[in-house]
């Protein structure tokens, strides 16, 4: 299973404060053996949301709106695309993360193609191949 590993934002992450060099060399062993293992796809953090932007869908109208956001509990400061056994798997590699005191992490499994049934249509199989395929390519 494919899953998303989210890193909620802090006070600190969101006002821009950049992680102590020892982090940042714990983190880099622990996304080297999550590579090692064959866990991890991709991962990175993300900028403060100062630094960006909410776009609303309203019928045909687009409203973008600046940040910072006010909700810090609800940001995301970073994220992680694993592939891993199970669920219990995510959650044994999470618990080995070096993060400090306060941090907050969600696990959240991926839609596979199996999950959609018979709306997934062959077609639409087919499309969403050709599009893996495409992005496995990219430079």
């Amino acid at each position: 299973m494919r899953c998303m590993v989210i890193v909620k934002a802090t006070a600190e992450t969101e006002a821009g404060v950049m992680p102590s060099e020892a982090l940042l060399t714990a983190m880099g062993k622990f996304n080297e053996e999550l590579a090692k293992a064959g866990v991890m796809l991709a991962g990175e953090g993300v900028k403060p949301s100062s630094q960006g932007v909410r776009v609303r869908f309203a019928g045909t109208q687009r409203m973008v709106t600046d940040g910072p956001f006010a909700e810090t509990k609800e940001l995301v400061a970073g994220f992680w695309l694993w592939q891993v056994k199970s669920l219990d798997e995510a959650i044994a590699w999470l618990k080995r993360a070096p993060f400090e005191d306060g941090a907050e992490v969600e696990i959240r499994p991926l839609f596979e193609a199996e999950d959609f049934g018979e709306a997934f249509t062959p077609e639409e199989r087919e499309r969403e191949a050709r599009l893996r395929e495409q992005l496995a390519t990219r430079p």
